[in-house]
């Protein structure tokens, strides 16, 4: 079988390897698609992913759908459409019993936080362990199931919140995942959507998954306490500084972009007057089976989907992954 790694910076290789054998609670699928996330484009492009430092060919990718190649317990027959949740859990902790994201520990597909590394999906044959598989609902295409994981990440983001019934919600940063909340704001009952971008492709993208009302970093003004809940989804230092701007008195602002790893320029002040609640969002939990759900609905979440390479032009989708005037969620076919 074949698999990507990447060996360092800008180093990624189609590779042969053996074909891995399933053992007890576990199940073998064959890929059918992966999304290029931003942490695989940070471990191809700097060879690390903030702290995480690439010491072994790593396989990328946690963001996928597939169908069963072999479950030894019979439960999957073969040929049933899935998706996976990419996490494993680390030990209980009391406090975060509902929250087992958290907790310390643990890993997740296509990471080099651990030692060895977590290999990933972007191979065609996977091997996970029984629990993280979910199955599709019939007709939901694989395609649009690749894109369950990060619309579980948008819907956590989304819940963090609150209720968003009536609210006017802002969304900086119109990439993957910023599109992704702006449809999961929308769902939510938002009653005005807003994005800003610096580009105005990712601006376009963003309305037509019901943004309202759209502003182009360096043209548009976005007015201070216009919005009752923003999302910074960029993770830049200055856009958590408009976020906190732009949010209404009592309001709350939810970081989604993973900010960097440094001592970054932010001002805050605004957030002591106005009584802000800021709060961070990591991953998901269970809200995999709400995206699931979400996907299976319509085929609006398509247009997320803006290109489909093979695997095997992996340096090609990855250097047009990080242009986000030319693309939005680019995926590997296997």
């Amino acid at each position: 079988m074949k698999a990507l790694a990447i060996h360092g910076k800008e180093d990624i290789r189609w590779e042969d390897r053996e074909v891995p054998t399933p053992g007890a609670r576990e199940v073998r699928l064959r890929v059918k698609y992966v999304g290029i996330c931003g942490s695989d484009l940070h471990y191809y492009f700097q060879g690390a992913n903030g702290e995480y430092t690439i010491r072994e060919p790593l396989t990328p990718g946690h963001e996928l759908s597939a169908v069963v190649d072999l479950d030894p317990s019979g439960r999957l027959a073969p040929g049933t459409p899935v998706t996976v949740h990419p996490a494993r859990y680390g030990a209980s902790v009391p406090g975060l019993e509902d929250r087992p994201h958290l907790r310390a520990g643990g890993d997740y597909l296509g990471s080099a936080a651990a030692d060895p590394h977590r290999q990933g999906g972007a191979s065609e044959l996977l091997i996970v362990e029984d629990h993280m598989v979910r199955v599709l609902p019939e007709g939901l295409p694989l395609e649009r199931a690749a894109l369950a994981e990060p619309l579980a990440v948008a819907i956590h983001a989304v819940s963090l919140a609150g209720d968003l019934r009536d609210k006017r919600v802002l969304v900086i940063g119109a990439g993957p995942i910023g599109l992704l909340v702006v449809a999961g704001a929308a769902h939510a009952g938002a009653s005005v959507v807003g994005a800003s971008d610096v580009r105005e492709e990712p601006l376009a993208r963003a309305q037509a998954l019901g943004a309202a009302e759209v502003a182009l970093v360096g043209r548009d003004t976005i007015e201070d306490e216009s919005y009752d809940i923003v999302f910074e989804c960029s993770g830049v230092g200055v856009a958590l500084t408009q976020a906190v701007r732009a949010a209404r008195r009592a309001g709350t602002v939810v970081q989604v972009g993973m900010l960097a790893n440094a001592e970054i320029g932010v001002n805050l002040a605004p957030m002591l007057a106005k009584e802000l609640t800021i709060r961070g969002a990591f991953r998901f939990s269970t809200e995999i089976d709400d995206a699931v759900a979400m996907l299976a609905e319509s085929d609006a979440l398509d247009a997320v989907i803006s290109h489909v390479l093979p695997a095997s032009d992996a340096v090609q989708a990855l250097e047009l992954a990080r242009d986000s005037s030319a693309s939005a969620k680019v995926l590997l076919s296997l």
